[in-house]
This record gives C-alpha cells, sequence and structure tokens, in this order.
C-alpha cells in the first residue's frame, strides 16, 4: 500500500504542476485576445478555461482515492457540495458567454456583409502568432510528459487528464491557422472562427463530466456479489459481508473488502489479503484495501491485516 499511496502523490505533483502551467497559458490567452480584441482567441481561452476545470476534478478526484486509501474503516468519500456547485456556475458561466459570443460575431457578420469600412478592428500580427505558438508548443511538450507519467505510475486518471487536453488541442491549431489568415487581412476568419470554437464547448464540457464526475461520485463501479463471489474463492475466506467500490472501470477504481477468515489461516492474513489485492488489481486495475476478522470472535474490531502485518516486520 506504501507504493500505491507514493503514486498518488507523484501523481498529485504532476498534476498541480500541469495545473499551473495551464493556468499561465490560459492568463497568456487572454492578455492576447484582450490586446488584440480577436473574438476567436477569447474562444480558445474558454476551451483552456475547460482544461483547468479537468485538471482540478483529476486533483480532486485523486487527493479523495489517496485518503480513502489512508483512512482506515472509514467510508469512501463522495463528491462534495461545492463540485456540484462549481459544475453548475460553470455550465452558466460557458453559456452565457457563448451565447453572447455568437451573437456578437453575427453582428461582425453583418458589418462585414454591410460595409467593410465599419468592420472591427484587429489587432492580430505575426509576433503574436509566433508568441502563442510558442506558449501552445510548451504546453503541449508537458501534456505529453503528463501522459508519459500516467504509464510509469499506473494512473489512469493522469492518462484521461492528458489525452483530453490533447483532444482538444486541434482546435488550438484551428485558431493559429486562423490568426495566420486574419494577421494578413482575412478579418472574416475571426467571427467564423469564434462561433466554431464556442459551439465546441457544448460537447467539451460534456467529455470531462463523463470522464471526471464518475471518480468524484459515490458510484457503485462492480456488483458487490461480484467481488464477494472472487474473495470466496481464495482459500481461507469464509465470507465478504461488506463491499464497497468506488469510480470507473478502467478509470480510477478503489476498492475496499472486509472478510471473515478462518481461525486456522489467521497468522497468513496478510497473505491472503495481498493475494487478493493482486487479484482484483489484475482484472481491474483497481486499488484495493483488505479489511479481516477472525470468524470465530465477532466482538473484535476489524482490523487491517496487512499494516498491522507490516508493522510487527519493521519492529523485528
Amino acid at each position: 500500500m506504501g507504493d500505491v499511496q507514493g503514486q498518488y502523490r507523484a501523481s498529485y505533483r504532476v498534476l498541480f504542476l500541469t495545473l499551473w502551467l495551464t493556468l499561465l497559458v490560459l492568463a497568456v490567452k487572454f492578455w492576447a485576445g484582450w490586446t488584440s480584441r480577436s473574438l476567436s482567441i477569447l474562444a480558445d481561452f474558454l476551451h483552456t478555461l475547460l482544461d483547468c476545470f479537468s485538471i482540478l476534478l483529476s486533483l480532486s478526484a485523486t487527493a479523495s482515492m489517496q485518503q480513502s486509501g489512508q483512512q482506515s474503516g472509514q467510508a469512501l468519500r463522495t463528491h462534495r457540495q461545492q463540485h456540484t456547485v462549481a459544475v453548475l456556475l460553470l455550465a452558466a458561466f460557458l453559456g452565457f458567454i457563448g451565447f453572447t459570443m455568437v451573437a456578437i460575431c453575427l453582428f461582425h457578420f453583418r458589418d462585414f456583409l454591410a460595409s467593410s469600412t465599419e468592420a472591427p478592428e484587429l489587432n492580430v500580427d505575426l509576433p503574436l502568432v509566433f508568441l502563442l505558438s510558442a506558449v501552445v508548443a510548451v504546453h503541449i511538450c508537458l501534456v505529453l510528459f503528463e501522459r508519459y507519467e500516467s504509464s510509469a505510475l499506473r494512473n489512469p486518471t493522469l492518462r484521461h487528464s492528458a489525452n483530453y487536453i490533447l483532444q482538444g488541442m486541434w482546435l488550438t491549431g484551428l485558431m493559429l491557422a486562423g490568426l495566420i489568415g486574419i494577421s494578413q487581412g482575412y478579418l472574416w476568419l475571426d467571427p467564423l472562427l469564434t462561433i466554431v470554437l464556442t459551439l465546441m464547448l457544448a460537447p467539451s464540457l460534456w467529455r470531462i463530466l463523463k470522464q471526471q464526475i464518475p471518480s468524484l461520485v459515490h458510484q457503485m463501479a462492480i456488483a458487490p456479489e461480484t467481488l464477494a463471489q472472487i474473495a470466496a474463492q481464495v482459500e481461507g475466506v469464509s465470507d465478504c459481508p461488506k463491499v464497497f467500490s468506488q469510480g470507473v472501470i478502467g478509470d480510477q477504481l478503489f476498492i475496499r473488502l472486509y472478510l471473515l477468515l478462518h481461525p486456522e489461516f489467521m497468522s497468513v492474513a496478510h497473505l491472503i489479503g495481498e493475494r487478493l489485492e493482486n487479484i482484483l488489481r489484475e482484472r481491474y486495475g483497481a486499488v484495493t484495501k483488505v479489511y479481516v476478522r477472525n470468524i470465530a470472535d465477532k466482538s473484535m474490531p476489524w482490523q487491517n491485516a496487512l499494516n498491522l502485518d507490516a508493522k510487527k516486520r519493521r519492529k523485528r
């Protein structure tokens, strides 16, 4: 379990680093959009804002799983009220801003069709495009590093976070290509790109919720009967009265099992727990915590045999 907790701490640090750099990219895009008066840059800024929100959810999920693994005998953590409020506020903010930007773009198109002299002035030049390209390139390198670390740390949350950001990079590339055209005088590309990028906010937000929210919600990932049947196949296990699972199979999955053992197997309880943990990890890729109790002693509280045995070995 120590190795698992170490992996969670390392994953948390990688996500934290990714969040800070993404916030830096967010600030640069906001500055570039504000100074150049380009709505397409501001629309891409909203997509980067979604990237930050996705990373924050990944951080929260990683912290939840780490604390669930450390806190013995407590129920698995579920999503908090602020998570739901944050999702609702973000959806309302994106909806309002998106509707406003699309309306402004339609007015701009009307100005372009009526008279080019009434079209909005944009301060987009090649140095600005090169600056944004350099910032985006650094961001891509960090996201690729995040995906590499997801394989090294065997953390699917890192992989999903990196893949989500990479899947949205084609929109940033489209925006950069459009900025090159805008710098050459094709000003009508800015409202066109803004509408495309704004409409893509809805599927991007849905993809975040589909991948991230189940890791925060107390959602039964695997049927308790299935896990109890797997535990019963391990020699020495008499019963599995309590089973908890949270997350999504193939993503961030945590399982907690409470086992009753025959008295003669209590001396090797840690081996039984490790064997069951390895079986579940190979089958589901899950982080598992096993608690055992002697079937003949109903009054004894649940104990973590793995941790108790590890403490005895350290004292020796």
